[in-house]
Parts: C-alpha cells; structure tokens; sequence
C-alpha cells in the first residue's frame, strides 16, 4: 500500500475538535474509502514515525477497545515486520471489539494478552493506543495502573513512550487530563492537531507531535472551519506591510500609552511599541512620573496626562491606545480607563483594567484588545473557568460576551474574536514568566493595532513576535527590557 505523505500547508495550522474529526471520516467514509483503509494508513504511518524515532528494542503495544486500539493492531503487526520484539495486550476481549478495531485486530496474526500493569516491567517502549482524543470519563482500573507505572519507569529513563492521537486520558478538545495519563516522548496523531496537543497540562505531555495525513476528504464542511487554528504569520502575513518609501510617522501608527502609579510598565509597552514598527509613541503619565519616563529614550513623546483626551488622541492623530499596564486602581485610574475607551480608537486593555472593572462590564468603545492573564481572566469573567469548561470555549465566551479581542495569555496563549474566530499559540517558553514580559507584549499589540491590523490578527502576530522573540534570546532567565529591544 502506498501511503499519502505527511501532512502539508493545507492542514498544518488548522486544529478540528473531536467531533469534527469524526465528521471528517464518517464524510471520507461515506464518500468511498472504507473505515479500515484509513486505519491501516493510520497505523503504518505511525509505525514509520516510531522506526524512524527509535532503536528496535522489546515493544509494549497496549490497546483500547476502540478504534484506537485498531490502530495500535496495525502498529504492532508493522514494528514485527520490521523485526522488532512485539507483545499486544488488549483492555478488555477480542469478542468484544467492532468493526474496523475488529479487522485490525484480526490483521495482527499474533498471540494477544491481556492488559496488565505488569507487562510494563520488561518494556523498552510503550505503545499507548489505550484510549483517543475524544475519552470523557477519567482513565480507572488496569489501565490507569499500567499508565501510573510506566510513568514512573520513564521518569527514571528506564521506558520510552509513544502515544497514539494523544497521551491516553488527554482530552483532545481542551488538554485537561482525565484521570491519569503517561507523558509520552513522541505522539503521533492523524490529519492535523486537536486544541489538546497545544493546551496545558496535555500540551506538556505530549513530547514531539508529528502529523499523519491518512487521506481525508479535503471537502469534508468541517475543514472548512476547524474549531481553532495555531498562531503563525499565515494568519497576518498579507495584512502587515513593510515599511514604504512614501510611509511617514503617521501612516506607520501613533501610539499612545497611558501611564500610571507604575511607569516602569508604561516604559515597557512604550518602548515594545517602538521596536514593532509603530511610527510615533507618546506615553501620558502622572505630573510625577513625567521626569523619569522621558529619560528612558530621546525619541519617546512624554507629557502629562492630558484633560480632554478625546481632544488629544485627535489632534496628534493616535492609532491605538494602551491601557493598564501600570495604571492604578484608584477613581482616577478608572476616569482614565473609561476617557480612553470613549475616544473609539483601537486600544489595548491590560493589567489594572481587570481589577477596575472586575465582574463588571466594560464601557462600550472602539475595536479592542484585552490581555489577561489567568487570575485577570478570573476577576473580568468570574462565571467563566478555563479549568471547568476548557481554555478554548472559555476564551470564546469571553470574546463573545464583552463583544471584544480576547488573549488569555500563558504558555498556550488564546485568542478569540468575537465572530467565533479561535487561535492558539505553539509553545511559549518558560523565561516569559518574569514581571513585565506582559507589558511588552501590550505594547506590541498595540504598535500592530496601530500599523492597520485587525484586533484578532494583531493580538496573534503580537503573541507569535513576543514568543519567537523570547525563542531565539534562548537562555535561563529573560528581562523585559531585553524582550523589547529583541522584537
């Protein structure tokens, strides 16, 4: 049989949902290519990904009862044809699996054991085809034993393991782990990514993810809109022009940042804005902060906050506007807040705005951004619990019920629109947890807000820039000046 190749441009960056990857192969299904040819192209390519990742050594196959678990037959009846020392343990009876699961296992011509905990102990690499993307109910029983074990095994580097779709007890829609799952070392999944392979905690457990493509129909209505896509310059890449030779300060977007009780936020997003491109920045602070923001740069803009700011964003023709980073959460702060939502240009909405209007709806105003992190999250959208409902659909309720661009930033940053438009960011590194790496990332926004990019698309490209920039500083520890200079 000849295999399709691994994914490419069409389907790298979507991510379907559980129910729209079985819409996709109930469509191919139906629309001429049988259940089992897809499982065979499922497992032999997974199999290939797991010769070309490791040495021959004595294979653990652990299998579902579900289609998973068919794909795990097929793994295995490859890896023995390659030579390698295969055993397969089944969870459950031979009699009681169905349909494709059944032909795969009949596939797999060898001896089946039962499922135990045991097996583990002599196991080089474990096969995890227990359990899909789309399990609902937490992992118990044998198969939770057997999981718990070969953990511990693999943190003493005594296992390798690989997981089949996604760690078995990862929920592919939203990355929480259900029960217990096994960190895996390379997961192998099928047609395109899930939000579970990029969402924490499953996110974490994944290892290195590789994409087989097994030949969906391309015209299933589900791929047509994916329940998120990841962050990458695909999305903005037509919208964000380069610098022109009739471009002058203006054109290339004022920035305005709105300082408070902190500046050394508003220094920080001021001087991110700069680095993205943004054509002029002016920083408004409090009478006493004045001295000590305008000796950050020569070229930054400081004066005090203006009286009528609708005036001032006016008259000195501001793009965009950042506010909260720094701010306060004083009766002034709050004017200040509601002033700069009432001028009706694009505005960033960070940091102190989240406990100002904590539980509270925002004022109506222009096309925003807003930038929480999780305890901000919580305080604007108290009723609304990432861990309860999944980051994805959280997110999106979020967007939808302010009306507004929402990034909820973290390791696995998300954004969504208030049109239903989803994205999440790939990977963040660690050294982004230090004070004022968020306050870079608003400036950033809002410098892109400012050179004409639509709120979804400039919070994206502002979290994908602040990643890679965070990515190629590499080292143990990051400082938020430097993140801003190395945009």
């Amino acid at each position: 049989m000849t295999l399709p190749t691994d994914t490419g441009p069409t389907t790298r960056d979507a991510l379907l949902s559980c129910e729209q990857m079985g819409a996709c192969d109930r469509f191919t299904i139906e629309n001429g290519t049988p259940g089992f040819t897809l499982m065979l192209r499922a497992g032999q390519g997974a199999a290939r990904h797991i010769r070309q990742a490791f040495r021959p050594g004595r294979v653990l196959v652990a299998c579902g009862p579900g289609n998973n678990g068919g794909d795990g037959f097929v793994i295995a009846r490859d890896l023995r044809d390659h030579g390698w020392d295969v055993t397969v343990a089944l969870l459950g009876a031979m009699s009681s699996l169905k349909g494709d699961a059944a032909k795969a296992a009949a596939h797999w011509d060898g001896p089946v054991e039962a499922l135990s905990a045991d097996r583990i102990a002599t196991a080089d690499l474990l096969v995890d085809a227990l359990f899909g993307a789309g399990l609902t109910r937490p992992v118990d029983g044998e198969a939770a034993e057997l999981l718990a074990r070969a953990s511990g095994r693999a943190a003493r580097n005594r296992l390798k393991v690989v997981a089949i779709d996604v760690p078995s007890g990862v929920h592919g829609d939203t990355g929480q782990v259900l029960g217990t799952a096994c960190p895996a070392d390379l997961t192998v999944t099928f047609h395109c990514r899930k939000p579970g392979h990029l969402l924490y905690p499953g996110a974490g457990m994944c290892g290195r993810v590789r994409v087989v493509d097994i030949g969906l129909d391309p015209s299933a209505p589900e791929m047509a809109s994916p329940a998120a896509t990841v962050i990458a310059p695909s999305l903005w890449r037509d919208r964000l022009l380069a610098a022109g030779p009739e471009d002058h300060k203006y054109s290339r977007g004022h920035v305005l940042v709105l300082g408070g009780t902190m500046p050394g936020a508003a220094r920080l997003a001021a001087r991110s804005a700069r680095r993205m491109g943004a054509g002029l920045v002016t920083v408004c602070a409090p009478e006493e902060a004045v001295p000590l923001v305008a000796g950050d740069a020569p070229g930054l803009i400081v004066q005090e906050s203006p009286y009528d700011l609708d005036a001032f964003v006016s008259a000195r023709k501001v793009a965009a506007i950042v506010v909260g980073p720094g701010l306060g959460t004083g009766a002034d702060a709050k004017r200040l807040v509601e002033a700069a939502l009432a001028c009706a240009v694009p505005i960033v909405l960070d940091a102190d705005v989240f406990s100002l209007f904590a539980g509270k709806r925002l004022p109506n105003g222009g096309p925003a951004v807003l930038t929480p992190h999780g305890g901000e999250f919580s305080r604007l959208f108290p009723k609304l619990d990432p861990r309860d409902m999944g980051r994805l659909a959280a997110v999106s309720r979020a967007a939808e019920q302010c009306g507004q661009t929402v990034l909820l930033k973290g390791p696995d940053s998300t954004v969504a629109d208030p049109n239903g438009r989803c994205a999440i960011l790939d990977g963040a590194p660690g050294t982004l947890a230090t004070g004022g790496t968020g306050d870079v990332l608003s400036g950033a926004v809002a410098a892109l807000l400012g050179r004409g990019l639509p709120p979804f698309e400039a919070a994206c490209a502002g979290a994908w820039f602040h990643r890679e920039a965070a990515r190629r500083m590499g080292g143990s520890a990051l400082l938020a000046e430097d993140l801003a200079d190395a945009l």
